[in-house]
This record gives structure tokens, sequence and C-alpha cells, in this order.
């Protein structure tokens, strides 16, 4: 009983001291875990305390998000196939080294496309200023005419959240919100940006000393206190 105790003293005095703290950080880091910032276009970074091996040290681009759910896709594991062989009736593929990517555990069988384009163009749905998807259509465009502000992605499958579902992940602390602007996702290194991810985000840096076995109870407490 006094462990538990002294377990939920220590509890509260950190929620306390934070939410002190609380006032004095920016708009983005109030918001970095907040359901209210998920929207088409965000990055979504995965907490360091996200256990599940699909998602662990994972950044997704939101691609779809709205009352029927979201849509994401893991830009950051690469794959050992090149995309010629996940193509091979595709000639304009023959002898590139593009990778195809990992985009998440649903539809692993479904290709999907990314592509940074200066314009909309038929085939393609606009995710966010200059980046697109679109069909392989769009693809063979860009393979045979190319040009150096255009480039693409191509992933196995994506990332699926039922309705709510995410907004509860978020409160219990899984995932925090960067801005679309904040990298260049076709040139970034994809085994940095994770990291490179953690440290733009400005809650993990105020919260750091934190006991990790805290962490989670302390950002659902944290909405919910301030929601009230």
């Amino acid at each position: 009983m006094a462990l538990v105790a002294a377990r939920n003293f220590m509890r509260s005095a950190l929620l306390v001291g934070v939410l002190f703290f609380l006032p004095t950080l920016s708009t983005q880091a109030q918001r970095e875990f907040s359901p209210t910032s998920v929207e088409k276009g965000v990055l979504l970074v995965a907490s360091p305390l996200l256990s599940d091996p699909n998602f662990h040290q994972a950044v997704l681009l939101i691609i779809e998000h709205g009352r029927g759910g979201t849509v994401g896709l893991i830009l950051n594991r690469p794959t050992n196939m090149l995309l010629s062989e996940a193509l091979p009736d595709f000639t304009v593929l023959k002898r590139t080294n593009h990778r195809l990517f990992a985009g998440g555990p649903v539809e692993q069988a479904q290709l999907v496309l990314l592509f940074r384009l200066t314009q909309l163009l038929p085939n393609t749905r606009q995710i966010v200023a200059g980046v697109y998807v679109g069909t392989p259509r769009v693809l063979e465009r860009i393979m045979t005419q190319p040009k150096t502000t255009e480039t693409f992605r191509a992933f196995a499958g994506f990332a699926g959240w039922a309705p709510g579902q995410l907004e509860h992940e978020m409160l219990e602390g899984a995932w925090g919100v960067l801005p679309s602007d904040t990298f260049n996702i076709f040139d970034k290194d994809s085994a940095m940006l994770w990291s490179d991810c953690i440290s733009r985000l400005q809650t993990p840096r105020t919260i750091s000393h934190l006991s990790s076995n805290y962490l989670v109870d302390f950002v659902r407490d944290l909405l919910e206190t301030r929601a009230q």
C-alpha cells in the first residue's frame, strides 16, 4: 500500500509540475499530442514507447483523414526489393535501382505511388502542396520524361485506422504530429527520419525528464485536464 501511495504521489507531482510549465510551451508543442492536429498531409511520428512492431520508430505521411477513418504510408521502411522486381512487366523500370517501401500492414499486395510534382496531373490526387498519389501512368510519364523537380516513391501496402482509433492512440501518447513541410520526405535519408523527427518534436524535450513508466498515463491525463 505504501508503494502504491508513493507512486501515485510521484505521478501527481509530475503532472502538476508539467502543467505549471505548460503555458510557456509554443502552440506547436501543445498540439503535438492532440488528436485535432491530425489531418491529411501531416507527419505522424511514433513515440519511443510504442512497442507495436508494425510501427516501431515509424514515421507516416497521412494521405487520408476524415469521418471514415485515417490512412497513412510509412516513409522509413525500405525493403530489399527493387521496384523493377515488383513490376517486372513495367519496362521503363528495367535497370533502375528504385526501392520498394513497406507502406504498412494493410493490403500489402497493393501498390501505392507517391509523387513529388510541380502541378496536378491527370490520374493524380493532391495530398499536400507538391505531394500527390497517382497511378502507374504517372510513373511512366515521370520515368520517360524526367524532370529534376519531380520524383516518386512506391509503397507496398498502407496503414489504416478505423474512425476514432488513431485519436484514442494519440490520447495514450503513442504518436506525435509534425507539419508536412518539416522535411523533404523524398530526399530525406529514411534511416535518419524517425530520430530527426523526434528531435524536432517540442514536447519530448520538455518532458524528457519524466520516467517512461509514467509517460503514457501522463499524456492522457494532461490532455484530459486541458480539455476540461
